[in-house]
Parts: C-alpha cells; sequence; structure tokens
C-alpha cells in the first residue's frame, strides 16, 4: 500500500483514494457496456465477452499506473 501524500490535503487524499476505487469498476463497467450495445447492434453474442476483458485489463493498467505514480512521488 503506497504512503499518504502528505503535500495534500486530508480531504484530496480521500479524494485520490476513492478515485482508485472507482477505476476497476468503471472500466469493467464501460467495457460490458460498448459490447453489450454492439452485441445489439449487429446481432453478435461474444462482443460482450470481449469487451468486458478488455475493460478489466483497462482497469488493472490503469489501477497500476496510479499506484505506481503515487510510490514514486
Amino acid at each position: 500500500m503506497p504512503r499518504p501524500r502528505k503535500d495534500l490535503p486530508v480531504l484530496a487524499q480521500v479524494a485520490h483514494y476513492l478515485s482508485l476505487a472507482t477505476i476497476l469498476p468503471a472500466c469493467v463497467f464501460v467495457g460490458w457496456l460498448i459490447g453489450y450495445g454492439l452485441d445489439r447492434w449487429l446481432g453478435t453474442t461474444f462482443l460482450q465477452i470481449v469487451f468486458l476483458i478488455i475493460g478489466v485489463v483497462a482497469g488493472f493498467v490503469s489501477l497500476i499506473r496510479d499506484l505506481l505514480r503515487d510510490t514514486q512521488e
């Protein structure tokens, strides 16, 4: 777990860590939503799963980048 940043006020730290907690679910939901929309539009059934996996990967990449940026500061 990264150390809290001392240069930011407490509310800014809370907001930053709450945004970290919402990155992964938001990416997963957006990926699923895009896949669902494309499946409905194109009449397929597999794009939901594909874009769900892409959303999970994108969420983890974004989360790891943010956490690594926090540890370097």
